[in-house]
C-alpha cells in the first residue's frame, strides 16, 4: 500500500504558472478521489530558479492546493536549486515518518532520470512505483517533448552527471552532532603507521540509529551508499588517508584473509599489506576491528572479529598471513581491540557460550543461565597469547593505564558509538583502519 506520493514538477517551466497550477490542482483531484487521503502524505517537488526567494517559488502553486482541506497536514512543497537537494529533504521526510513505499508520479521524460537519482540516494529498503504526470489537453506548452529540455534543469541523464551533483550536495552538508573523532592508539608507532578508530560523531548521516559518521550500506539500512561515501571522505581528509588506495573487508564472519596484491576472495574479515599508502579497514559495531602493525618488517593488517570470528581464530589467521607473507616475527607484531561490545553487555546462547567457555571459563559470566555474559575481548587476547603474540604486544580494555584504553563498549556509549545489539537492525557502523606512512 502506498504511503507517500511524490509530484515532480522540477522540469516544468515557471513562463507557465497558470497550466501548472490547473496541472497540479488536477493531479490532486484525482490522488483525493481515489486514495485513502489521510493515510498519504504527498510531496510536490519544484525548482526553485537562482537569485529567487524560496517563499515566493512556492506562492504561485498556492492556488493548486486550495480546496484540498484533507491534505493539509499532509502535504508539502520542496523548493531546491538541484533535483538532488530536493529529493534529499524529501528523503528526509519520509524518513522522520518510516515511510517507505512512494508513488512517484511526473513528466514520462523524466522517469529514466528520476531513477537514477533514487538508485544513488535511495535504498532497497524503499519501494518506488511510477506514473505518468497527466497534462491537461488544452495545455500544449506543458507537453514535454524532446525539442523541450532546455526546460530541465539537468538537460542529461548521464550517471556521472548525476552522481557528481549529488556528490557537490552532499559535500555542501554541515557535519552533525559534533566535530569528526579519531581515536588513536599510543601502542602502534605513529612515524611509521598512520591509524585509528572512528566514532559516530562528524558525518552527514541524519536517522538517529546511524547519525552522523555512518560508515557502511546495506540494502537492509536506509543509508545509501552516497551519503556512506561522503563520510568516508570526510574521514580520509581528517585522518590524512588516501581515498583511491583504501580498502575495506568484505565481511563473512568468519577467518578468511586477503592479502593485498594477490587474488581477492569474494568474502574475507582479515586484509594484510607490507604496501606503503594503503589504507586497510574493518568494520565493528559490537564486533572488534582489529588492527595489526609490525614496526620491523612494515607490514600492518585488519580484521573484523564478531562472536563467531573470534571462536574461528580471524585475529591468528590475520597474524599468520602477515608472518607467511611478509616474513614478519611473532614477538614484533602489536595488536590493538577497537571499540567493541563488552562483557558487560553481550549476551549469547547458552550454546555458543560454551565455545568460549572452553577457551577460558573467565570468557563467560553467568555460565549457567539461558543467555550468559560474553566477553570476546578476552577471548581475542588468549587465542593471540597462545598463538605466539607477547602479552605487552596487546592493547585492550586490561591495560593497566585505562587513560589509555581506547576499547571501549560500544552497547554503553551511545553518544560516541554504534551498537548492533543497542540499536537493532539499522544500526551505524563504525571502522578501524591502518596503512604504512609514505
Amino acid at each position: 500500500m502506498v504511503e507517500a506520493i511524490l509530484i515532480d514538477l522540477f522540469s516544468l517551466p515557471t513562463n507557465s504558472q497558470n497550466n501548472i497550477q490547473r496541472l497540479l490542482h488536477n493531479t490532486l483531484e484525482t490522488i483525493e478521489k481515489c486514495s485513502s487521503i489521510h493515510t498519504l502524505c504527498v510531496y510536490v517537488m519544484c525548482c526553485q530558479r537562482q537569485g529567487s526567494e524560496r517563499k515566493g517559488e512556492q506562492e504561485f502553486l498556492l492556488p493548486a492546493l486550495r480546496g484540498f482541506q484533507s491534505l493539509k497536514r499532509k502535504l508539502e512543497v520542496v523548493c531546491a536549486q538541484t533535483t538532488a537537494a530536493a529529493l534529499y529533504t524529501i528523503k528526509q521526510r519520509l524518513d522522520e515518518k518510516d515511510l517507505s513505499i512512494i508513488k512517484v508520479i511526473l513528466p514520462k521524460l523524466r522517469k529514466d532520470l528520476m531513477k537514477v537519482y533514487i538508485d544513488h540516494l535511495f535504498t532497497a529498503v524503499y519501494q518506488f512505483e511510477f506514473e505518468d504526470l497527466q497534462v491537461v489537453s488544452d495545455c500544449e506548452n506543458l507537453q514535454i517533448s524532446e525539442h523541450q529540455h532546455e526546460w530541465q534543469t539537468l538537460p542529461s541523464q548521464d550517471v556521472a552527471l548525476i552522481q557528481s551533483e549529488i556528490q557537490m550536495y552532499l559535500e555542501s552538508l554541515p557535519s552533525l552532532k559534533g566535530e569528526l573523532t579519531i581515536l588513536r592508539s599510543s601502542l602502534i608507532p605513529d612515524d611509521i603507521f598512520l591509524h585509528g578508530f572512528t566514532t559516530r560523531t562528524g558525518g552527514i548521516s541524519y536517522i538517529p540509529t546511524l547519525s552522523s559518521c555512518n560508515l557502511f550500506s546495506s540494502s537492509k539500512r536506509r543509508d545509501p551508499q552516497a551519503v556512506v561515501k561522503e563520510n568516508l571522505r570526510r574521514l580520509a581528509n581528517a585522518a590524512g588517508f588516501n581515498l583511491e588506495a583504501f580498502h575495506r573487508v568484505k565481511v563473512d564472519h568468519a577467518n578468511a584473509v586477503c592479502i593485498m596484491g594477490k587474488s581477492e576472495p569474494d568474502n574475507y574479515d582479515g586484509i594484510v599489506t607490507n604496501q606503503k599508502g594503503v589504507t586497510l579497514a574493518a568494520p565493528g559495531a559490537d564486533c572488534i576491528p582489529v588492527l595489526f602493525a609490525d614496526p620491523v618488517r612494515r607490514a600492518c593488517g585488519a580484521a573484523h572479529s564478531g562472536w563467531k570470528g573470534t571462536l574461528l581464530g580471524v585475529s591468528m589467521a590475520t597474524v599468520n598471513a602477515m608472518v607467511s607473507e611478509y616474513g614478519c616475527n611473532l614477538k614484533d607484531i602489536l595488536v590493538v581491540l577497537g571499540p567493541s561490545v563488552g562483557p558487560c553487555c553481550y549476551k549469547l546462547p547458552h550454546e555458543s557460550a560454551k565455545e568460549f567457555h572452553r577457551i577460558d571459563p573467565k570468557c563467560v559470566r553467568l555460565f549457567d543461565s539461558a543467555s550468559p555474559y560474553i566477553d570476546i575481548r578476552r577471548a581475542t587476547r588468549i587465542l593471540l597469547e597462545r598463538g605466539g603474540i607477547l602479552p605487552k604486544n596487546i592493547q585492550d580494555d586490561s591495560i593497566t593505564d585505562q587513560n589509555l584504553n581506547i576499547t571501549f563498549c560500544t552497547a554503553c556509549h551511545p553518544d560516541k558509538f554504534y551498537s548492533h545489539f543497542r540499536d537493532g537492525t539499522n544500526f551505524g557502523t563504525q571502522i578501524g583502519f591502518i596503512s604504512i606512512k609514505d
